[in-house]
């Protein structure tokens, strides 16, 4: 259709105008030569000319466009065929839905045997490494160990100090007796410094791939990286509404993958493109983002994201997506459509494949509520004006079901009053199911075990953490609502947890029992070699030798005899 004269203002009424006015006001700057000169000669382009142009390009595009407009909300849309959700398992926990799993039991799922054992093993060989040369030898850790080390990472998530030491402190203000019940300051130091998660000699391998398309930039958390991930999806089953958003882990590390992103308020870290189930915010896949990796498909970041989170087994069909402008393009929604995957996500307006049709376009000023539409095939298109305008892209919603939202609107008056306002369903169902990894950073946040470290692969060691402990207690609710149970809050699961790691020893040896242990020793005393040692009175370092005479706690083994030097200085026979 043509553009009728109503569509123009009355500045671009006349073509007469645009074509004298101009002719006079250069005429009047010329000198008096140029006044005769014909128009035709004139360098000048003539205004009414480049207003017939652009009038055409209007014509041309709106013939192009072959009806497409933005429709209003009373014009009627049809329904997409809705998904029919098909999971290749029973959605939810994939465990023995009759058996009452421990806290310790759930989250030795994701830190298993096999994961200690590796933990325990690279961690020996960079820590012999290490000490070579020094005074102090390195004395090798055990499985029990590790897990010891576990559990004071988990303690210091739910009772925060500034600094390692002060759990050791034995000060009025600092005076904490589980850490020293479960491990000795030094030790815990000691196993923190020399954590690895890798190998050191394939870590050299790599080393020398620098450079070269073969180089692991995530070489160092390679093994326990695979483990968690391969645990997650394992373990649990997601519900039909899933979403994809990113996660920031805060470090300052000096690491070329570190990013900084301005709008976060976790603003520099490690990016993390997280699938997350939208109903409890299980962690079901996730990868760390280290740049351009491999051949680019040419679609975006985005689109390589979204495809790489979604490649886990046995997911499934009539999956409901959910995602950000980040990833929304019609591209990526037309092929999750040929995977029978439904999506729905904000978008920009830039975007190849958006819109461009001006025609029935929303006003600049027009009430709160106001929606347009268009849809394109399997593509709907919706904008929503509430406070700003929101922009929407789905593949499984109608443009308008009927949905009101409260807003606060001022009246003629200028008094607030509460008003209900048409909302589209994409939009309503966004704002309900799009939260699902904002949540799971929620539940990881409130007890986060994260450590000031300057090693980056540290940095991401201990989220793994975190990612176990809030995935292993979103697996305890949902068996707790399967069997009818009391579900746990968080902060008492993670305190059983912790109680649990702290009670794994190893086996009974004759070398564990002690020469100075007194003659009737409690059993917490037998199960841990560190319960009471105190600071000795001489030398400083620990000791569970007290003298109750002279209420002094002081060394007496082997290498130190403090005891008989301490009495002596004193004068004091024994």
């Amino acid at each position: 259709p043509l553009l009728s004269q109503e569509d123009f203002t009355d500045e671009d009424s006349s073509d007469e105008e645009w074509g004298i006015q101009p002719t006079k006001r250069r005429a009047s700057r010329k000198r008096p030569r140029s006044v005769t000169a014909s128009p035709v000669s004139s360098p000048l382009k003539s205004p009414s000319k480049k207003w017939e142009r652009k009038r055409r390009s209007v014509r041309k595009e709106e013939n192009e466009a072959d009806g497409d407009r933005w429709c209003d909300i009373d014009e009627e849309d049809v329904e997409p065929p809705q998904p029919r959700f098909r999971p290749d398992r029973e959605v939810g926990p994939q465990l023995n839905r009759t058996a009452n799993y421990t806290p310790l039991e759930l989250f030795q799922l994701f830190f298993s045997v096999t994961v200690i054992n590796t933990l325990v093993k690279n961690t020996n060989a960079y820590g012999k490494k290490k000490y070579q040369g020094h005074k102090e030898s390195w004395v090798p850790v055990t499985a029990a160990d590790m897990y010891s080390f576990v559990c004071l990472v988990l303690y210091m998530g739910i009772a925060p100090l500034k600094t390692l030491k002060d759990f050791w402190r034995g000060s009025k203000l600092f005076s904490l007796p589980f850490p020293a019940s479960v491990m000795p300051c030094r030790r815990f130091l000691a196993i923190s410094r020399s954590l690895h998660m890798n190998d050191p000699a394939v870590e050299a391998a790599n080393d020398q791939k620098k450079g070269t398309s073969g180089y692991d930039r995530l070489c160092k958390i390679k093994p326990l990286y695979g483990q968690i991930l391969e645990a997650s999806y394992t373990f649990f089953h997601p519900h039909q509404h899933i979403s994809i958003d990113e996660r920031m882990v805060a470090s300052k590390a000096r690491i070329g993958f570190k990013q900084y992103i301005k709008s976060k308020p976790t603003k520099w870290g490690f990016k993390l493109f997280v699938l997350a189930d939208s109903s409890c915010g299980y962690t079901l896949n996730f990868f760390v983002y280290v740049g351009r990796e491999g051949e680019p498909t040419g679609k975006g970041v985005g689109y390589d994201a979204v495809m790489r989170l979604l490649e886990i087994p046995f997911l499934g069909k009539g999956y409901k997506l959910y995602v950000d402008n980040f990833y929304t393009s019609p591209t990526l929604f037309l092929d999750l459509l040929q995977r029978k995957i439904w999506a729905c996500g904000t978008v920009r307006s830039n975007i190849a494949g958006y819109p461009k049709t001006k025609r029935n376009d929303m006003p600049v000023k027009t009430p709160r509520g106001t929606i347009r539409w268009i849809r394109k095939g399997g593509l709907l298109f919706v904008k929503w004006l509430d406070t700003r305008g929101v922009t929407m892209c789905s593949t499984l919603h109608k443009a308008y079901s009927n949905d009101m939202v409260k807003r606060k609107v001022k009246d003629a008056d200028g008094q607030w009053t509460v008003k209900e306002v048409p909302v589209p369903g994409c939009i309503k169902d966004y704002n309900q199911h799009m939260g699902g990894v904002d949540l799971s950073d929620a539940l990881i946040s409130y007890y986060n075990v994260l450590h000031k470290t300057q090693k980056w692969y540290k940095t991401l060691f201990y989220h793994f953490v975190d990612i176990a402990t809030v995935n292993a207690f979103i697996l305890h609710k949902g068996m707790c609502k399967l069997q009818n149970r009391p579900v746990l809050t968080q902060k008492n699961f993670r305190e059983q947890l912790i109680l649990s790691l702290a009670e794994i020893v190893p086996p009974a040896s004759p070398s564990n029992v002690s020469a100075t242990s007194p003659p009737s020793p409690s059993a917490e005393t037998l199960d841990r070699a560190t319960a009471g040692r105190r600071a000795c009175v001489v030398c400083k370092r620990k000791s569970p030798v007290y003298c109750s005479t002279c209420q002094k706690t002081l060394c007496f083994t082997s290498f130190r005899n403090c005891y008989s030097e301490w009495h002596r200085g004193n004068k004091v026979c024994f």
